[in-house]
């Protein structure tokens, strides 16, 4: 693999080939394993999570991160040209940017690994994440059913692609016309999460809140849910929209904790690609 784009970019060994370098560098290893390196990174403004796990990670490797707003790849210079000079001093990029067509074109016309931190069409690093928080309370995390409520968007589509390479059974809690093809589809959060064991969410846009006024995770939902059901809801979470106050004060919430895995595994997948390389 050259670049991480989309999660179906990989195979499962390669994901747990993932994982296990994160547990290497939880355990100290590969310190100083990017002295002497730059990465590029593409960041808009409002990114936290994303951003300061990044950067943090690739200084603790012992890295150069060189940080752009990620406007500067919508001006009027061809992509191509912008790599074509980035690749004298870039050992990798990191993009987190709205059209994954951008990043495709950076993977093409540059030489260095390319990241996808987030783009309107999925979130490649935020659920190897949550997957790799998973495998370290489940003796095999793809053998739980899942459950993701809210839109079609770009969390949705990742941990439907998710499902597709790891093998795990995927539903969906949703408004009507907010669908995603080829999972299992509910409209009511009582009946959707029964049997369930992983419980997603992803927050809404405020014209459709009325759409999704049965599809509110709570405390009494999770309590339909298999006995040991967790709640990961994805960041930003708005308490009493796509998920109640009380149920993110449950023992069913584990969003802070499985957030904390974002840096090991920002890290791993930088290392994973680097050692991987382009191909000839």
């Amino acid at each position: 693999m050259k670049d991480l784009l989309k999660l179906t970019d990989l195979q499962p060994d390669e994901i747990y080939k993932i994982f296990h370098i994160a547990d290497e560098i939880s355990q100290g290893n590969y310190g100083g394993y990017m002295k002497g390196k730059s990465v590029v990174l593409f960041f808009p403004a409002s990114s936290i999570r994303t951003r300061v796990t990044f950067e943090k990670g690739i200084y603790l490797l012992g890295g150069q991160p060189v940080l752009f707003p990620c406007e500067t790849l919508d001006k009027k210079e061809d992509i191509k040209d912008v790599c074509g000079y980035l690749d004298n001093w870039a050992d990798l990029v990191v993009v987190r940017h709205k059209e994954i067509r951008l990043m495709e074109k950076m993977a093409r016309y540059i030489n260095v690994p390319v990241i996808n931190a987030m783009t309107d069409s999925n979130h490649p690093c935020e659920i190897l994440s949550d997957m790799y928080a998973l495998s370290k309370i489940r003796d095999n995390f793809t053998e739980d059913k899942y459950l993701f409520c809210g839109k079609s968007g770009n969390i949705g589509r990742t941990w439907k692609e998710a499902s597709e390479v790891m093998g795990f059974e995927l539903s969906q809690c949703c408004g009507a016309g907010y669908e995603m093809e080829g999972v299992n589809i509910y409209h009511n959060i009582k009946d959707a999460v029964k049997g369930k064991d992983v419980i997603c969410t992803d927050s809404l846009p405020a014209e459709a809140l009325g759409d999704f006024k049965d599809c509110q995770v709570t405390t009494e939902v999770m309590e339909l849910a298999n006995a040991g059901a967790v709640l990961n809801p994805c960041p930003p979470f708005y308490r009493g929209q796509e998920v109640s106050d009380e149920v993110i004060e449950s023992e069913y919430f584990v969003g802070y904790e499985f957030k904390k895995n974002l840096l090991e595994i920002q890290q791993a997948v930088m290392i994973y690609c680097m050692e991987q390389g382009k191909p000839e």
